[in-house]
């Protein structure tokens, strides 16, 4: 058996920097957990959306649904969440997709973006999924139109995730009118 010589004190200083480096680098898991996304998936049209779950407040039942004479067909109007005020947005009338009626199956995912809070109306609730970020694909050459502005990717599995922010960003959802009387 060889035994090795006693280490200089640079040698020694080497070794401390060199785990000192290793120690301070951030751990893999919390790099992993980033390229991650959580997201709510619900149905829409016969299709599969999702939204990211960090701008979702709660998932709500359409209830006590007010509509609002002179706004835009996508704003299906207000509804009343413990004392909050909310405007609720029809995605397949915003999208300009199939429309089959509303029922008291629907639900209202109540999204919080860029200091704003809506209703946006969904068919049904698949549930909470996680994807990798690297598995989410820019666009498709099939989705065109308005669906494409506010598009934050597309899965293998062709589930639409919808960028929430963009959304809110929209001028087209600040209604700011007067009627004339």
């Amino acid at each position: 058996m060889t035994l090795l010589p006693d280490p200089t004190p640079d040698d020694v200083t080497h070794i401390l920097r060199a785990r000192a480096l290793a120690l301070a680098r951030e751990p893999e898991v919390a790099a992993s957990a980033d390229a991650r996304i959580e997201l709510i998936e619900f149905g829409l049209a016969d299709e599969r959306y999702a939204i990211e779950a960090a701008f979702v407040r709660e998932v709500h039942p359409l209830e006590d649904l007010t509509p609002l004479p002179c706004t835009p067909p996508f704003l299906l109007g207000l509804v009343n969440v413990r004392g909050r005020i909310l405007p609720v947005i029809d995605p397949k009338k915003f999208f300009e997709l199939p429309e089959r009626g509303i029922t008291d199956l629907h639900v209202i995912l109540l999204v919080q973006a860029r200091g704003m809070e809506f209703g946006l109306l969904a068919d049904s609730i698949v549930g909470v999924r996680t994807v990798s970020r690297d598995a989410i694909q820019s666009s498709l050459p099939t989705l065109t139109g308005i669906r494409a502005e506010y598009l934050l990717g597309v899965t293998a599995e062709r589930l639409v995730i919808l960028a929430a922010e963009r959304i809110a960003a929209d001028p087209r959802i600040i209604i700011d009118e007067e009627v004339d009387t």
